[in-house]
């Protein structure tokens, strides 16, 4: 413990000593390392003496054969140093020791033993202090753990990882979902894990597993991912499956071989035909994960893929649509993107119908939750078309537009390219349009391109302080939040401009209602503002208080300049 105080005080001291602000660097680089700064301060802060007391409270409980003799507060003390104070953690405390029990084949020791009678008291206590644990737990549906041991530390302005983004049984921020059939989400390598041990039912509900088929659960991947990215943290990298990762179908030959009927039917020269086999495929392709497998394994995917570049519209919006639904399936995005087809589904955004544009920008946001992917779409010239669809499409489009956009924007490289793109005026209109039905979507856009030089830039040129200010005072949570942030980014530096304007507008007011009821990151974004906004006034009233010193010494000046000076002509008397 000693090493690793040592250690966080050297670099608490090292990265002190550098004057980052004069370094050409971005702001958001600059955000992180007092991130990363204030985080080592808090530990330095923050360091544990040797806990005798829970030694000793330990001891006691080991010496103890008699439940009667033990003292209920020291069993308190226990169970919360411990952070035992849930039924969800003291059952995962006992599947680790039924692990350990289980892996010292059956002989588990004295140790062992001794855990085993101290979780039994701890648990009987705990229940016997709130008789409706078990009720209240199942009643929200979520281990209480999850967020609890995050946000035990009171000192600590760590993100709190929200509940449904933990693994149920790893309580880990997900990498890589996915929804098994009983429809709750794990961590693949968790269930997997689970799965392989011979287990046939949900660790969560205790439901029997109809399969155990994993679908990856892109939602919330894509919602982790912008969490991540909201709070300053690089989004996980999804590892790969411990299990062969080709998946297989479950079609019958009957299935199997219409499937080649259509294939064959896409390669006629018969455009009917054509237009036909592809909008069968199209649903085909919607109704289920096997039929997505089959049509893939057969060879449709590069079929599909040249007929994006038809003149037949028809055609050409169920090509891109049915290429959409094979991208639902994990190992089909691979097959999809290595087929070339990327050009072609930003062919069909450009020039296709309005659907067939909505159905594009869909397929490059399924596809860009790959991490790579994002890359090589934003190389591809998306973007532009991207921008456009955000700001003359339908409403469906625009939503399309506007996820796809947000995901592409989370890679760095891809920030920029929107900004020239042009998506900073159209998320601004967005923003004051009648109906307000994309303020969610614009107000998280510009949060990520904020943090990017020609983002903030292009935002302040914008004039967006007032319409951040309304959010801020009247907005959703989220969207307080994701306001505050701009802000936060438009008045790092230099800009004081955008303070003056903030104040003017009347924002201290509802930065500090957010910084005592908004979401965490709401209340972290609005203690900068704060701080920030308090420290400019103070300048502000010195600067006042140094110019009245200053026309007061200039008009003392004057008065004395304008005074008769004494005569110096010498009396010819004298003389």
């Amino acid at each position: 413990m000693n090493k690793f105080y040592e250690v966080t005080a050297q670099l608490e001291q090292a990265l002190n000593g550098i004057s980052y602000e004069n370094l050409d660097i971005s702001d958001e680089v600059k955000e992180q390392v007092e991130l990363v700064l204030a985080q080592f301060r808090r530990a330095k802060g923050r360091v544990d003496a040797p806990d005798v007391e829970l030694h000793e409270d330990l001891l006691s409980l080991y010496n103890k054969s008699n439940d009667a003799e033990t003292d209920p507060a020291v069993l308190r003390r226990l169970a919360d140093k411990l952070q035992l104070m849930g039924i969800v953690d003291l059952t995962q405390e006992s599947l680790a020791l039924h692990e350990m029990v289980d892996a010292s084949g059956g002989d588990p020791g004295e140790s062992i033993e001794k855990m085993s009678m101290l979780l039994k008291k701890i648990k009987d206590f705990v229940q016997t202090e709130n008789p409706n644990i078990e009720a209240s737990a199942g009643e929200k549906g979520n281990p209480p753990s999850c967020s609890g041991q995050v946000s035990s530390d009171k000192n600590s302005k760590a993100p709190v990882i929200p509940v449904d983004f933990r693994c149920p049984i790893s309580l880990e921020l997900m990498k890589d979902p996915v929804i098994v059939s009983t429809g709750q989400t794990y961590e693949r390598a968790c269930i997997e894990k689970w799965l392989d041990a011979g287990h046939g039912t949900c660790p969560k509900t205790q439901q029997i597993l109809a399969n155990t088929v994993l679908t990856p659960n892109y939602v919330l991947r894509s919602l982790i991912a912008q969490w991540c990215e909201a709070n300053g943290i690089e989004p996980p990298k999804r590892p790969s499956s411990t299990r062969p990762s080709k998946t297989t179908s479950a079609c019958s030959p009957a299935e199997r071989t219409k499937i080649e009927i259509l294939l064959r039917k896409l390669t006629s020269s018969n455009l009917e035909d054509q237009r036909s086999a592809a909008g069968e495929i199209r649903l085909l392709a919607k109704r289920n994960a096997d039929n997505r497998v089959a049509i893939a394994e057969a060879g449709a995917i590069p079929l599909l893929v040249g007929l994006l570049l038809t003149p037949e519209s028809r055609t050409q919006e169920h090509a891109v649509t049915a290429l959409l639904n094979l991208s639902i399936c994990e190992d089909n995005k691979a097959s999809i993107i290595s087929s070339g087809a990327v050009p072609g589904i930003v062919h069909v955004l450009k020039k296709g119908s309005m659907e067939a544009r909505e159905n594009a920008a869909a397929t490059l946001f399924s596809l860009s939750v790959v991490d790579e992917n994002k890359i090589t779409i934003g190389a591809s010239g998306a973007i532009p078309p991207l921008v456009t669809l955000l700001s003359e499409g339908t409403q469906r489009g625009k939503k399309d537009a506007a996820t796809a956009l947000f995901n592409l924007c989370i890679f760095q490289g891809n920030k920029g390219k929107a900004v020239r793109a042009g998506v900073v005026p159209t998320l601004m209109r967005l923003l004051t349009e009648p109906g307000g039905g994309m303020v969610d979507e614009a107000l998280a856009i510009l949060a990520i391109l904020a943090s990017h030089a020609e983002g903030k830039a292009s935002i302040g040129s914008a004039e967006a302080v007032p319409v951040l200010v309304e959010v801020i005072g009247s907005g959703s949570p989220r969207n307080r939040e994701n306001a505050a942030a701009v802000l936060v980014h438009l008045c790092a530096g230099d800009h004081q401009h955008h303070l003056a304007e903030a104040k003017e507008l009347g924002v201290m007011g509802p930065l500090v209602d957010l910084a005592q009821t908004g979401t965490e990151r709401g209340k972290r974004k609005a203690a900068q503002l704060l701080e920030r906004m308090n420290r400019f006034v103070e300048q502000q009233k010195q600067a006042q208080v140094l110019a009245e010193a200053q026309a007061q010494a200039q008009a003392q000046a004057q008065a004395q300049q304008s005074q008769p000076q004494p005569s110096s002509t010498v009396n010819s008397d004298d003389s």
